[in-house]
C-alpha cells in the first residue's frame, strides 16, 4: 500500500438544501446492494466493428445504429456532452450513513453533509435508460463535509476505484488496511467474493472531494484486495499532459502504478490556463470524460465543445481530441476508457 496525504482545498456548492427524497434508510440500503450483484452478462463482447456486429448489440444507441452509414453522422455523435443540470443529486440523510445531525461551520456553507453527483443510476435514482457506460457501472462524485463518512458498508463483484479531488480520504476495510490519502490519490479495492470498508472526512475543517467509479469485473469470483496511489508521485505526469493511471492487469504493454481485472484505462490530466493535451480514443473503444475543475474546450471531429466544472462527455471512438484549459485556473480532467461502440449511451 502506498500511503499519502496532504491536499489543497476546493470550493463548495452553495446552494440551498434540497428535500430529502421520499424513500426509507431500509429502502435505500436495499437499492444499494442490489447494485452490489451485478448481472455480468449486461454487455456484448464485440468481435468487429462492421456494421453487422454493432446491429446485433442491443446496447448500442438507436442513434448510432440509424447512421452507421453515415461517417460525418458518425463523427458528430463521437462527443455528446452531459451538462451538470442533468446529473442526479442526491443529499442523503446524515444519520444512514451514522452521522450525527447536520451541522454548520466556517467552512462548510452546504445544509447538507454530503452533496453526491450520480453520473448513472446509483440509490433512489433509478434510470434504466442510464443505468451503465460500457463496464462503468458507477462514477459518483462526492463532496463530505468535515469530521463525516460513510460508515461500514459491504462490497462484492465490482472494482472500485476512487480519484481524489480535494482534501484528505480517510478509508478502512474488513482486510485490515486503513490510511488517509490526499489529492491526485487513487485508492482502488477489488470487492471480490466481499468486503466491507468505511470512507470518512477526518480532517476538521477541510471538505473533501472525490470521484468514486465502480467497473464490472472481467471475472467473477475474484479474492478480494486493495491498493493506492499516492497524488504527489504523479503530479508532474499529471501536469500538462494526460497522466495514464489505471490500467487492465492483463495488459502487459502498459504501466501504470495503479492496475484492475478489466479492460479499462483511466487518464487524469491538470492544465494549466490555455495549456493543452491530445489524447485519442480508437475504433471500438469508448471513454467517458469529466471535467472535475475549472473549464475546458474539447475538440475533434466533432467540432468544438466546452465542459465546465461537473460537466461530463460519453465518446466514442475513433477519434482524436484535443483538451484545452479555459478557465483561469486551468481544468481537471478525468477520461474513463474502456471496450466498446457507445455500449449503454444515455443518447438513444
Amino acid at each position: 500500500v502506498d500511503k499519502g496525504k496532504g491536499g489543497h482545498l476546493e470550493g463548495q456548492d452553495n446552494v440551498p438544501f434540497q428535500a430529502e427524497p421520499t424513500i426509507t434508510i431500509h429502502n435505500r440500503l436495499l437499492i444499494v446492494i442490489g447494485l452490489l450483484h451485478p448481472v455480468t452478462s449486461i454487455l456484448p463482447a464485440f468481435a468487429s466493428t462492421s456494421g453487422a456486429a454493432l446491429r446485433r448489440a442491443s446496447t448500442i444507441s438507436s442513434r448510432r445504429l440509424a447512421n452507421l452509414d453515415n461517417p460525418a453522422a458518425l463523427e458528430a455523435m463521437s462527443f455528446q456532452k452531459i451538462f451538470d443540470k442533468d446529473l442526479a443529486v442526491s443529499e442523503p440523510n446524515p444519520a444512514w450513513f451514522g452521522n450525527g445531525p447536520n451541522e454548520r461551520s466556517p467552512t462548510w456553507t452546504n445544509a447538507n453533509w454530503l452533496k453526491s453527483r450520480f453520473h448513472f443510476s446509483f440509490a433512489e435514482y433509478n434510470n434504466p435508460r442510464n443505468s451503465n457506460y460500457g463496464v462503468l457501472r458507477v462514477m459518483n462524485d462526492d463532496l463530505v463535509q468535515p469530521s463525516r463518512g460513510f460508515g461500514a458498508h459491504p462490497h462484492r463483484e465490482m472494482e472500485i476505484v476512487t480519484y481524489v479531488v480535494n482534501g484528505e480520504l480517510s478509508h478502512a476495510d474488513s482486510m485490515g488496511t486503513e490510511e488517509t490519502l490526499g489529492r491526485g490519490s487513487i485508492q482502488f479495492m477489488t470487492a471480490g467474493t466481499g468486503v466491507q470498508h468505511s470512507e470518512h472526512n477526518r480532517h476538521p475543517s477541510n471538505p473533501l472531494r472525490f470521484i468514486q467509479m465502480w467497473v464490472i469485473p472481467a471475472t467473477r469470483g475474484l479474492k478480494p484486495n486493495y491498493g493506492s496511489m499516492q497524488g504527489s508521485k504523479v503530479e508532474s505526469m499529471r501536469r500538462n499532459a494526460w497522466a495514464h493511471l489505471v490500467s487492465d492487469v492483463k495488459n502487459t504493454s502498459a504501466s501504470t502504478p495503479v492496475e484492475i481485472n478489466q479492460d479499462c484505462n483511466m487518464y487524469v490530466a491538470e492544465l494549466s490556463a490555455g495549456s493543452s493535451a491530445d489524447i485519442k480514443v480508437d475504433a471500438g473503444r469508448q471513454a467517458y470524460m469529466l471535467c472535475m475543475e475549472g473549464g475546458c474546450d474539447v475538440g475533434g471531429a466533432h467540432g468544438d465543445a466546452t465542459l465546465a466544472r461537473h460537466d461530463a462527455a460519453e465518446v466514442v471512438g475513433p477519434t482524436s481530441l484535443k483538451v484545452t484549459a479555459t478557465h483561469q485556473e486551468g481544468a481537471h480532467v478525468l477520461l474513463v476508457e474502456m471496450k466498446g461502440n457507445g455500449d449503454g449511451s444515455r443518447f438513444r
